[in-house]
């Protein structure tokens, strides 16, 4: 029993830390310390280190139960929609706000190594499912690749910027690449032997608010 409730206190240390560090890196990226991180979560700074092992670990951690709760729902969500083409609209869109108001986290996520392609393909494999059914209703251009929502996204976040809160840039931009899925007769160019997400993975992005 004693050792139970020694794992279950280890347990609920971890997930005060990464919450802790959630709020913190949403604040202020990689700069912010690990003393604070470990003030804001009412533990030692040996508790985070024995926990998480260094300030890679605790970034690690804390973006992937981000991504977890906040971006993975949005693409299997996308699956229940009544109208696929909307469906992957709505996952996109939610996606960029998302990741649009947490920018200091997942420019601390880049620097870390922490948002890899294995965590991009975590969002993108299901928005797969959604974007063959929408082009087996002809809702969207039979040339639309999963890489190519990939790297919709990644466009849309470039256009994110301090003066624009309420992330009126990144919809309009959005809403404009959504457009150009509509079914076509011009094919497309195809694409580099790497993709856009490839790329972006490899470089740390800026850190705005």
């Amino acid at each position: 029993m004693r050792g139970q409730g020694r794992r279950a206190d280890a347990l609920r240390n971890s997930d005060r830390i990464v919450r802790a560090a959630i709020a913190a890196l949403c604040e202020t990226g990689s700069a912010a310390p690990l003393e604070e991180i470990a003030r804001r979560a009412g533990v030692g700074i040996a508790t985070v280190y024995r926990r998480f092992g260094d300030r890679e670990g605790v970034v690690r951690a804390a973006f992937h139960t981000y991504f977890a709760e906040e971006v993975e729902p949005l693409a299997l969500a996308a699956r229940a929609a009544a109208d696929p083409r909307r469906g992957l609209a709505d996952a996109l869109a939610a996606a960029v706000d998302t990741l649009a108001a947490h920018r200091p986290l997942l420019a601390a996520a880049h620097e870390s190594g922490a948002f890899s392609v294995d965590i991009a393909e975590r969002f993108m494999g299901p928005l797969g499912d959604v974007l063959a059914d929408a082009q087996r209703r002809d809702l969207v251009r039979s040339d639309l690749m999963v890489r190519d929502l990939a790297a919709m996204v990644v466009m849309v976040l470039a256009t994110v910027h301090a003066d624009d809160a309420g992330h009126a840039d990144p919809r309009r931009y959005l809403a404009l690449l959504l457009a150009g899925t509509r079914p076509s007769a011009d094919p497309l160019p195809g694409p580099a032997a790497t993709g856009l997400l490839d790329s972006s993975l490899r470089r740390s992005g800026p850190c705005d608010h």
